[in-house]
C-alpha cells in the first residue's frame, strides 16, 4: 500500500467514491423510473430475478445512498472551510447553497418522484450548528444519534408499542435520521482532517474496517435468509445494518484508493463523480428513455442490472468527453451561480 497521496489525488479519490455511489444508486432508482399501476403487471421475482433482488438488498439497498450522504457531509466541511478562508460567512453561504439545492430538488420531484435532493437540502440545515463544534463534541452527538437510531429500529421490530412509542420509534428509526448520521459522519471525518491524510490515519481506518467487517458479514447473511423467507421485517433488518455496512464500505474504499494504480484504473469513474449533481439529475431522464426504447411495462431485477450498467457507461463516456472541453458540469455551474451570484461567479471563472 502506497503512502498518503497528494491533496489533488485525494480529491480524485473522493470523486471516484462519489461516482461508485452514483452507480449503486442506479440499482435502487431504475426500478422506480417505471411507475407500477395498481392492477397492472408486476415485476418477476422468481428464479435469477429473485437472487438478484436479494443481492441488491444485501449489498446495495440504502448503502450507496448512505455513501453519497457521507460525501455530502465531507463536502459541507470543505465548502464551508474554504468559504471561511476567503473571508466569507461559511454557514450563511452554505445555507444559501442548501436553498438552491432545495429549489432544484423540488423541481426534480415533478420529473422523478424518488428524487432525494429536496430531502438532502432540508436535512443539510441540521449540519449548520456543528460547524464550529469540537471534534470530540461531534463524536458524542454522532454516537448518541446512532445509538438512538438503532434502538428505535430494534424497538419497531421487537418491542410492544403503543401510539406514543410507535411515533417515537418511527421518528428515530426513519431513513432521514440515517441520512443525517452519514452527513455528520462525513463532516466529522473531514473536520478531523482524515480526508487529506488517509495514510497517516491508516491504522484507525483499518481498525474500523476490522470492527465493521463481522457486522457486514452478519447482516449480509441475515438479509439473505430474511429475503428468502419473505420476512416482513426485511426493510428493518436492512436499516439496522446500514451504518456498520456503510462504514465498512468506506473504510475499504479509502484504503484501496491509497493504491495509485487502483485510483488510476478508476479515473473514468472519477469523472462521473466530478459532476455528480448533473449525472444524478440525468440518470432519471436516461433511464426513462431506455425503458421506453426497450418497451418494458415493468422492470425486473435483471432488467435493472442491464439498464443501470448502460446508464453508467453512457455517463462515463459523456463525463470524459465533457471535461475535455469544460472544467465544471452544467448543473454544478448553475448551483454555483445560485450559491454565489453573477459577481462572484465572474471572479471565480
Amino acid at each position: 500500500m502506497n503512502s498518503s497521496i497528494t491533496q489533488k489525488e485525494r480529491i480524485v479519490s473522493l470523486d471516484i467514491i462519489r461516482g461508485l455511489a452514483l452507480f449503486g444508486i442506479l440499482f435502487i432508482n431504475v426500478g422506480a423510473y417505471q411507475v407500477i399501476m395498481e392492477g397492472g403487471p408486476m415485476p418477476d421475482y422468481s428464479g435469477i430475478n429473485g437472487v438478484i433482488d436479494a443481492l441488491i438488498d444485501i449489498f446495495i439497498e440504502k448503502k450507496f445512498f448512505s455513501i453519497f450522504s457521507f460525501l455530502f457531509g465531507v463536502g459541507f466541511y470543505i465548502f464551508a472551510s474554504r468559504a471561511e478562508a476567503r473571508g466569507d460567512r461559511p454557514r450563511w453561504r452554505f445555507a444559501r447553497r442548501l436553498f438552491a439545492l432545495l429549489i432544484i430538488g423540488i423541481l426534480h420531484i415533478f420529473l422523478f418522484w424518488g428524487s432525494i435532493l429536496a430531502i438532502y437540502a432540508v436535512i443539510g440545515f441540521l449540519l449548520l450548528p456543528f460547524y464550529h463544534a469540537k471534534v470530540s463534541t461531534i463524536c458524542k452527538w454522532l454516537m448518541t444519534i446512532i445509538t438512538l437510531h438503532i434502538l428505535a429500529i430494534l424497538g419497531q421490530m421487537y418491542m410492544p408499542s403503543n401510539a406514543i412509542l410507535s411515533a417515537i420509534y418511527g421518528f428515530l428509526g426513519n431513513d432521514a435520521v440515517a441520512i443525517f448520521i452519514m452527513f455528520l459522519s462525513g463532516f466529522l471525518v473531514a473536520k478531523a482532517d482524515w480526508i487529506g491524510h488517509i495514510g497517516a490515519h491508516a491504522k484507525k481506518i483499518k481498525s474500523l474496517l476490522y470492527v465493521t467487517c463481522p457486522f457486514f458479514i452478519g447482516f449480509s447473511l441475515w438479509i439473505w435468509f430474511a429475503s428468502q423467507a419473505d420476512d416482513q421485517q426485511l426493510q428493518s433488518i436492512i436499516g439496522l445494518g446500514v451504518v456498520p455496512t456503510t462504514y465498512f464500505y468506506l473504510a475499504c474504499l479509502f484504503m484501496l484508493l491509497e493504491n495509485k494504480q487502483i485510483a488510476k484504473l478508476l479515473q473514468p469513474v472519477s469523472r462521473v463523480g466530478q459532476m455528480a449533481f448533473t449525472n444524478y439529475l440525468a440518470q432519471s431522464f436516461i433511464g426513462t428513455a431506455i425503458i421506453s426504447i426497450m418497451g418494458l411495462e415493468v422492470v425486473s431485477p435483471s432488467d435493472i442490472v442491464v439498464i443501470a450498467s448502460i446508464i453508467f457507461i453512457i455517463q462515463i463516456i459523456f463525463s470524459m468527453i465533457w471535461f475535455k472541453f469544460f472544467t465544471i458540469g452544467p448543473f454544478e455551474k448553475l448551483w454555483r451561480y445560485m450559491t454565489y451570484g453573477k459577481k462572484v461567479m465572474t471572479k471565480q471563472s
